[in-house]
């Protein structure tokens, strides 16, 4: 993820790189998010207009699918899964130590992290599992959790 500001152009060569075919809006939408980071109602009212959608169409797509944020994220993302196997393995104990010790809520940002929930990271012999700016661990505990977050934080 580059999270660079929004472009216009660049953004139209998204579209036009997906023929400007509106049932490809999934895949455009996560072109987007590689390319600015974040879905903002600019690239909500752009993609509408050139897609011949409307933007309630669009805006129910981003708002459906949680990969989909509106806002922009912080430098490092940490998603938690939530699915079945992780929970029997204690990652809504691992949620709760999370949004302590890094002061947010699922869902919420600052400047250096973003916090979410994602339902399945594909790990589940390994639960709970977590990502970090791409990368997956398995068998996260609290302690493991605060290991890997101190090495996020070195690596800056």
């Amino acid at each position: 993820m580059t999270n660079e500001d929004y472009d216009k152009q660049s953004a139209r060569e998204i579209i036009e790189g997906f023929e400007n075919r509106p049932e490809m809006l999934v895949q455009i939408l996560h072109a987007f998010l590689d390319r600015f980071g974040w879905i903002s109602d600019e690239a909500i009212r752009q993609l509408a207009s050139e897609l011949n959608l409307s933007r309630a169409d669009v805006h129910g797509v981003v708002s459906y699918y949680h990969d989909f944020r509106t806002s922009p994220p912080g430098k490092h993302v940490v998603k938690i899964c939530e699915a079945e196997a992780c929970q029997s393995m204690g990652s809504r104990e691992l949620s709760e130590h999370a949004q302590e010790s890094l002061g947010l809520g699922m869902h919420e940002s600052n400047d250096d992290v973003t916090l979410e929930p994602v339902y399945c990271l594909g790990n589940c012999a390994c639960s709970p599992a977590i990502m970090v700016d791409g990368k997956t661990f398995g068998r996260v505990n609290a302690d493991r959790f605060d290991e890997i977050v101190a090495t996020m934080n070195e690596a800056r």
